[in-house]
């Protein structure tokens, strides 16, 4: 053993003699630079013969240890390497030292998606045997973070193998946002893993724009026979250096980051860096600034906001305002919570006063996704003058993508827990009142329901078409167990048309003479409603709007539930 490491120590001193190059080194030169490194090392004072010197510079030539130094000699007396970037601790592993790293890499390989799967308990339990449980006889104390529910894992071989053997593949993917998969030839290029979860880096087609593809949204990967693309123009190693996570913005500069964090937990986030550029600015009494240099992304946020309110984002400004409005939806929905009990309770003073207002049921983001929808809906539909009434019937047919926005667990747990299991949607109608109109409705009731045909049946009354909708008065017993949730888009108060009701009017069907007569005796109650909130109803309350007077919109989406089977093969209009 000594003599090995002897011969290690003068391998290291000639390599390192030979990778000077400001000075020409004799063999003399070489010995005398062994026998220094040996006494330094190892206290060996008798100094090296120049014949194992000699021994040694043959030894590092051949092939026996895979140095295959590339030793010259110039002007017939000093030593040096040809290759002036060449060092022995650059050189390949030979094969023994590569048999026993790939062995150490497959027992890392905790991933389905890895050749030799089955055999990974096997190799587990012979490296704790050997390394750790013949020593102390206990168990494994070293435990890594997997996540075996993650999907796409069955992907990484597959895709590792296209890679170093550039061989294009057939991918069929579908994206979260996609309503169908696709199937195209991909040129893969470099597996990404972040917070256990799988992606693959490379090019789609002749243009070569890097695309990122998440391995759990892979559908299937077979061969195919288009020319392999080899990346030319970017560097793909240091291609996620400016960003935490994977979402990189190409040819996107960086922003100078300055984030406050408190005192109590500046330790945690100095000896755990969020980025390799994090720096600490200054140290204040009650914490320290950092500072980062990458690009802002969803994932820079989403690690931000993991450490909550021991921080604060000084710089950049809108890094601030992001995250400022962030917080603040998060704060919406701890802030504004349902309870089943409050939806039981929130129904039956439905029933007993025929009105109730729930503010706080839709986030702003929610809000947003919604108006979102039909604002684009409605600058798409031709001869739609934006001063004039808006409306959607059959909002659900035809708008199908705002079901996910408006069924939230909010408004399931109201329907669910407060009307009961039985209560289907039965309408659903928008309507945008501009902020130029100033026109009001009048006291009235909503009587009639909407069916798929007419069908004369005893009862049912009243029978129009309008646009292609069907509608009839039902008996009173229907409308009676049926409830209407307004959903509001925009707040709703006295000044731009919110609904005046007239509590405890819902009992009865009334003609004008009766509508009077509460006119006449009762104080209606303006129903002032937050963006967000709703209002819900019984169909039979009497109610109106006023005029607009403050030039601010008023957006509705007016749904009613329902839990009656219609008679004699009618059918409702509109049931989800």
């Amino acid at each position: 053993m000594p003599v090995n490491r002897n011969a290690l120590i003068r391998y290291k001193t000639i390599d390192q003699c030979m990778r000077n190059r400001f000075r020409k080194w004799t063999l003399e030169d070489l010995v005398e630079a062994c026998s220094k490194a040996l006494y330094e090392y190892e206290g060996i004072e008798k100094g090296v013969s120049t014949r194992t010197v000699q021994l040694d510079l043959q030894m590092m030539r051949s092939e026996k240890l895979g140095y295959n130094a590339p030793i010259v000699v110039t002007e017939r007396k000093y030593y040096t390497y040809e290759d002036p970037d060449y060092s022995i601790t650059n050189i390949p592993l030979n094969d023994k030292d590569l048999n026993k790293l790939t062995e150490v890499i497959e027992i890392l390989k905790q991933f389905k998606g890895f050749s030799h799967f089955h055999d990974l308990s096997g190799m587990v339990q012979k490296l704790e045997d050997k390394v750790y449980t013949e020593k102390t006889k206990q168990e494994s104390v070293i435990q890594f973070e997997t996540n075996e529910n993650v999907k796409g894992l069955e992907f990484i071989d597959d895709l590792y193998q296209a890679i170093i053997q550039k061989k294009a593949i057939r991918l069929t993917y579908q994206s979260f946002k996609a309503r169908n998969p696709q199937t195209f030839d991909f040129h893969a290029q470099l597996l990404k893993e972040f917070r256990n979860r799988w992606f693959v880096l490379g090019f789609k087609g002749k243009r070569q724009l890097p695309l990122l593809l998440a391995l759990d949204r892979v559908i299937d990967i077979t061969p195919c026979d288009s020319p392999y693309i080899l990346n030319t123009q970017h560097d793909l190693l240091t291609y996620f250096k400016d960003v935490v996570g994977v979402s990189v913005e190409i040819n996107g500069s960086t922003e100078h980051v300055e984030i406050f964090v408190e005192q109590k937990h500046l330790p945690y986030v100095l000896t755990k860096p969020i980025h390799h550029s994090q720096q600490l600015k200054q140290n204040l009494p009650g914490g320290g600034i950092i500072t980062l240099d990458v690009q802002l992304n969803f994932e820079l946020e989403k690690e931000l906001l993991g450490y909550g309110e021991t921080i604060k984002i000084l710089n950049p400004p809108r890094l601030f305002r992001s995250l400022k409005k962030r917080v603040a939806m998060a704060h919406q929905l701890y802030t504004y919570d349902l309870h089943p009990i409050v939806a039981k309770e929130t129904i039956k003073k439905v029933d007993r006063r025929g009105t109730a207002v729930l503010d706080g049921i839709y986030t702003t983001k929610e809000v947003e996704q919604m108006c979102r929808i039909l604002d684009s809906y409605k600058a798409s539909v031709d001869g739609q003058n934006s001063t004039e009434v808006f409306a959607i019937r059959k909002l659900l047919q035809e708008l199908p993508e705002l079901k996910e926005h408006i069924f939230n667990l909010k408004l399931h747990t109201l329907i669910k827990e407060g009307m009961g299991e039985d209560y289907f949607l039965c309408k659903a109608i928008y309507f945008d009142k501009p902020s130029t109109s100033n026109w009001y409705v009048s006291w009235h009731q909503d009587v009639p329901i909407n069916v798929q045909e007419k069908i004369e049946t005893e009862g049912y009354s009243g029978w129009t078409s309008k646009k292609g909708v069907i509608s009839v008065r039902p008996p009173i017993d229907i409308l009676k167990n049926m409830y209407t949730i307004r959903i509001h888009l925009d707040k709703a108060t006295s000044e731009n048309g919110a609904l005046y009701v007239y509590p405890k009017s819902h009992f009865g069907i009334w003609d004008h003479q009766q509508i009077e007569q509460f006119r006449q005796t009762k104080t209606p109650t303006c129903c002032e409603v937050e963006a967000g909130g709703i209002h819900l109803m019984k169909p039979l309350t009497l109610h109106a709007s006023q005029k607009t007077t403050n030039a601010q919109s008023r957006r509705v989406i007016h749904l009613e539930f329902a839990s009656s089977k219609l008679p004699n093969g009618l059918e409702w209009g509109e049931k989800f």
